[in-house]
């Protein structure tokens, strides 16, 4: 079982693989990274690295469910403003878009369809808990609490950095940002908004 830092020294240590380890598997995936570039810009050794994290494809796991909890912690769902959620996933993209590369890379290499991880339910299970109790106070539309949240999801990374269309940076205008997150708010909104009652028959 790898090892967790005992020290400051080996705790600062272990952030130094991170980091590193981070950038590389965001630029090149899990079977183009190298041990040999990380240990250089951690300034470190393999028998560290692999006494902290056992091998390259644990030390990936490692970085990639962290980026997962990341994204949770700082974007909590709100199951009743799908919509700021949706901005606040956009700000977090634009933050940091190494964690949708990492996420990206994973598809690619790891899980081509289904659920992008295994324990889907770890990460899910809460927001679509909480979709479905805003469904059911009717607040948001019918449907498939997974489907809804795939939908609002996939509309937030619309400039995301795994966009086929643009992919947005943290330089680019302040005043760009908002028009785009003007734009998303309301088209979530309206995409989640619940059906109209339909009209009592004559």
């Amino acid at each position: 079982m790898p090892e967790q830092p005992s020290s400051a020294r080996g705790a600062a240590t272990h952030r130094r693989i991170v980091d590193a380890a981070t950038q590389e598997f965001a630029r090149y995936g899990i079977a183009g990274a190298r041990i040999e570039r990380i240990i250089a810009a951690a300034r470190t050794n393999k028998a560290q690295l692999y006494g902290y994290f056992g091998n390259k494809e644990q030390l990936f796991d490692a970085i990639f469910f962290a980026s997962l909890e990341r994204i949770i912690d700082v974007a909590p769902i709100d199951a009743g403003d799908l919509a700021d959620w949706a901005v606040r996933l956009y700000d977090e993209y634009l933050a940091r878009p190494d964690l949708i590369r990492l996420a990206t890379w994973a598809r690619l290499e790891r899980r081509p369809s289904g659920h992008l991880v295994a324990e889907h339910e770890r990460y899910d299970d809460h927001k679509l808990g909480a979709i479905a109790e805003a469904q059911a106070a009717g607040r948001i539309r019918q449907g498939d609490p997974f489907d809804v949240m795939a939908v609002v999801i996939a509309m937030s990374m619309a400039w995301s950095p795994v966009s086929n269309v643009y992919a947005a940076t943290a330089t680019e205008p302040q005043e760009v940002h908002g028009q785009r997150r003007d734009l998303l708010r309301d088209c979530v909104r309206r995409a989640v908004a619940p059906e109209p009652a339909a009209s009592a028959a004559p």
